[in-house]
């Protein structure tokens, strides 16, 4: 079952719909030409719904509303992959990738066969392949769940963003429970404002088969939709539950962070217990906190989860650390909005008895109000700012920088450079051994956008190489 007229085969069913950019029947003739075996398309402005066509000996069946109908079209053809095995959703602006990964190795951890989807990839857990979008189309959503289900994976854990949701990727998905992290500002080049992207994440928790909800009770948000939904999961670090008020809910008690990590002592509606983790910084423990109400909520013993916990690996590129004796600590993290710059910032600042440096940029050809608030941010929470390139895309670097440094207040003690390679490689080598280089915005990936090109960059194997280091 295939989208893609250019990919379309023998014997495959071939989906025209009609998208922002293209109409798919457009291609019908391509893909008939190609060999497919039927074909479903969108039926406005071309016939009834339910009407089946012959071309060229070829059915063709109309759909109205074909998009909205795509998950569960989708569905059908592959089985019903969500529920052959465990599905669990996450949504919110940070911590998705952080909380899949969690709730995944967790699951590994206790005998399970766990699976990711989402902005790292999808694959059985270790074996992940890259991906484009966080959440993939309708069609590729349920392709990929029928393949790690016949691989053997019992558990999925699926980073769902607010594009998919407000596009149907996931309508017809059966969650056994579904996460929000957070809410703040990210993609309001999609969705217009905050409140449009506040409603296309809450579609998760109302629109959709969720399963046990698990909610962020420190998040604003969190704390609206926990009451609107009673038989939810409250989760916070800041004391923010009232175990008389919810239902089953799940708090820190006391935090310390040290150079290795965090320990976390909680109470909750399952028993108390303390973690010793390897992940930085506050937000780290909010993930952590909700991939253990989720997982206690869907019945895993909570003995088995503490014994585990310790061995839990933090991800590749999210508050990722990288040291060596006589250098500075750098940390690798994806933070590219300006809460999670915030958050980022304030989580190494835990860790760092030194000067906290920040090297980070702005994307090209994306929401540019956030660049002078990423500005103030670093300025505000860091003792040394560096300035340079991001994925510059389209645009001017020099016209990016421009607009982050119009944020800071002396935007003169900023130290531009203007290259990312060399941004990182002047800041590893310059800061002192008990310094902090938290390098952001970049974190897993592997590439840079330059103009049109995709070049090779990683800002973890140059840290990596500097430091003569692994993580």
């Amino acid at each position: 079952m295939t989208l893609d007229s250019r990919v379309a085969a023998a014997g495959d069913l071939f989906v025209a719909v009609v998208g922002h950019q293209a109409d798919g029947r457009r291609y019908i003739p391509q893909a008939i030409a190609q060999g497919v075996a039927a074909i479903v398309a969108e039926a406005k402005g071309e016939a009834t719904d339910g009407e089946v066509r012959e071309i060229h000996g070829v059915p063709v069946i109309y759909l109205s509303q074909l998009n909205e109908r795509l998950s569960a079209l989708a569905g059908r053809f592959y089985d019903e992959p969500s529920e052959r095995l465990r599905l669990i959703g996450v949504t919110g602006t940070n911590g998705k990738t952080t909380t899949t990964q969690l709730i995944a190795q967790w699951c590994q951890r206790l005998g399970e066969t766990s699976a990711v989807m989402g902005t790292v990839g999808n694959g059985l857990l270790g074996k992940v392949m890259p991906t484009e979008n966080t959440t993939g189309s309708a069609v590729d959503v349920q392709h990929v769940l029928s393949g790690l289900a016949a691989q053997g994976a019992t558990v999925a854990a699926m980073e769902v963003s607010s594009h998919g949701l407000v596009q149907h990727r996931v309508a017809a998905l059966k969650f056994a429970a579904t996460v929000f992290t957070n809410l703040s500002r990210d993609h309001l080049d999609y969705h217009g404002d905050m409140e449009h992207y506040e409603a296309a994440k809450w579609l998760l928790f109302s629109a959709h088969h969720y399963g046990q909800a698990v909610i962020n009770a420190d998040d604003e948000v969190g704390r609206r939709w926990l009451a609107k939904l009673p038989d939810a999961v409250a989760v916070s670090m800041e004391n923010n539950i009232n175990p008389g008020c919810h239902g089953r809910w799940l708090r820190a008690d006391a935090v310390e962070y040290h150079d290795r990590g965090a320990t976390l002592r909680f109470s909750s509606s399952w028993g108390d217990g303390e973690i010793e983790s390897r992940l930085m910084g506050a937000f780290n423990v909010s993930n952590l906190l909700l991939a253990l109400g989720t997982l206690l909520a869907l019945g895993y013993p909570l003995a088995a989860l503490l014994e585990s916990a310790p061995r839990l690996q933090p991800v590749n590129g999210r508050m990722e650390v990288f040291s060596a004796p006589g250098k500075p600590t750098v940390v690798v993290d994806y933070a590219h909005t300006p809460d999670a710059l915030e958050k980022a910032l304030q989580a190494a600042r835990l860790h760092c008895a030194g000067k906290l440096w920040c090297v980070f940029g702005c994307g090209g050809d994306r929401d540019k109000g956030k660049r002078p608030l990423m500005g103030a941010i670093a300025e505000q929470f860091a003792d040394v700012v560096v300035v340079t390139d991001d994925n510059p895309r389209t645009e001017d670097p020099k016209a990016i920088i421009a607009d982050i440094l119009t944020g800071m207040l002396d935007a003169g003690r900023a130290r531009v450079v203007e290259g990312r390679a060399e941004a990182v490689t002047n800041a590893i080598m310059q800061a002192a051994e008990n310094d902090v280089v938290l390098l952001a915005g970049k974190g897993h990936e592997d590439y840079q956008i330059v103009g049109t090109r995709r070049l090779d960059y990683s800002d973890r194997v140059t840290a990596a190489r500097l430091l003569g280091a692994v993580a």
